[in-house]
């Protein structure tokens, strides 16, 4: 067992009290503890928005993208050295907004990377505006007479194109979330955490409470043998006063590097690097 004060960070947050970002930050720290992987061995990738602040309070190799641009970034790094273990910080905006288009492809691609996303229905670093994933009806600042646009389901989406790990958590249940994060990394292929967290700022319907009341744990058969799609989509259209988190699904199948022989090993970034050989090709 590592202890998690390798993964301490310097700096200092800045997110809201009682915002969901610092459960799941939390969760992150004990999930690596856990699998005792070095902080040199990890990389973290972000977009834009208060979820992709969340490398910066991590002890590790980060990067941060573009709004929307994170997966297209993390899928380069795993592609150019496969012995890091990549993870993925995006909000609901950033990813199913904004990103929607790499969210779907990087499924298609089966890309062997670790995708969380910070759901908390509403875009909380630019004030509180409508997400894809806000409820119909949602008054914000900007969506004064309510949201008109159906929600976006990630999960459903996610299972309909083949992805191989599906789960679903909640920032307040740390523990469990942290079960979940050690899943998503162990599992070899794309991996979807979407995770219910509060924005205390800018949503006053999903409040920690309200997710409290609701959300309850998928029941321990189902976690240990999660192959069963149409059950997984069920699950997944479930709304109401009952939201299960867990494993909906998983299933290992050839991931993208497994696809392209070229991409054998040595990973890329320890082979030798010809410049008078590229010149060569350029010339011609």
């Amino acid at each position: 067992m590592d202890t998690r004060d390798r993964y301490e960070s310097d700096f200092d947050s800045e997110w809201c009290p009682g915002c969901g970002n610092f459960g799941i930050l939390e969760a992150m720290k004990d999930a690596l503890a856990s699998l005792n992987i070095a902080p040199h061995g990890v990389l973290m990738v972000s977009g834009i928005g208060q979820a992709a602040k969340t490398p910066h309070f991590l002890r590790c190799n980060t990067f941060h993208s573009l709004h929307g641009r994170a997966l297209p970034a993390a899928t380069g790094a795993k592609l150019a050295n496969r012995d890091l273990t990549i993870i993925v910080n995006s909000g609901d905006g950033d990813c199913y907004g904004e990103g929607g288009n790499h969210f779907i492809h990087a499924i298609r691609r089966n890309v062997d990377l670790t995708l969380l996303v910070h759901n908390n229905g509403v875009y909380g670093l630019t004030k509180g505006q409508a997400s894809p994933t806000s409820t119909v009806g949602m008054v914000t600042r900007i969506q004064h007479h309510g949201v008109t646009s159906d929600p976006f389901n990630p999960l459903a989406v996610a299972l309909t194109l083949g992805c191989g790990f599906v789960a679903r958590g909640f920032s307040g249940d740390r523990e469990h979330l942290s079960h979940l994060i050690q899943a998503g990394i162990e599992h070899r292929g794309f991996s979807l955490i979407d995770i219910f967290q509060p924005c205390v700022s800018f949503n006053k319907i999903n409040t920690f409470v309200w997710y409290k009341d609701r959300v309850e744990r998928l029941d321990p058969l189902q976690e240990r043998a999660p192959d069963d799609r149409q059950r997984a989509l069920t699950l997944a259209e479930q709304t109401g006063d009952r939201l299960p988190i867990g494993i909906f699904y998983q299933e290992e199948k050839p991931t993208f590097m497994d696809r392209m022989p070229g991409l054998a090993a040595p990973p890329l970034v320890d082979r030798h690097y010809d410049a008078g050989r590229l010149q060569a090709v350029l010339d011609s």
